[in-house]
């Protein structure tokens, strides 16, 4: 059975919940991602931000991403999946939530991220498609 945990980028860098968009922004760039955490000051995932929810969520509706907190945009409780479970849980969850990316979470903590670009690395060109094509809809 091959697990989340196997397909995963581990330790991803959290933006914290009153960090502002700005630096959300400049984290995303400096690692060359779309997607960061936001974990609160207990260190617990709090939810995801999209270097599209800063645009669209925030920047053209006029909020200032100096000082607009990260907070702001964190929506309701992020879709998850276990560091142990089946990727076949991650792929399901994937795709019924059309989401590119996954937070992973072991003992209530986030150890990892796995994402659309994992699963292309490590999965059939069929399982990639499939996925791909659910969570474009």
């Amino acid at each position: 059975m091959t697990t989340t945990r196997d397909l995963m980028t581990p330790s991803p860098r959290c933006i914290g919940v009153n960090d502002s968009l700005r630096i959300a922004a400049s984290v995303m760039a400096e690692l060359d991602v779309g997607a960061l955490p936001i974990c609160g000051e207990d260190s617990r995932l709090k939810g995801m931000l999209t270097d599209r929810d800063i645009v669209v969520g925030a920047v053209a509706l006029g909020m200032d991403p100096e000082t607009t907190p990260v907070e702001a945009l964190a929506k309701g409780k992020p879709v998850t999946v276990g560091a142990d479970d089946d990727i076949r849980v991650a792929l399901e969850r994937m795709q019924e939530n059309q989401v590119r990316r996954l937070p992973v979470i072991a003992d209530r903590r986030l150890v990892g991220i796995v994402s659309q670009a994992d699963i292309a690395r490590s999965l059939s060109a069929a399982t990639t498609g499939k996925t791909v094509e659910s969570i474009s809809r």
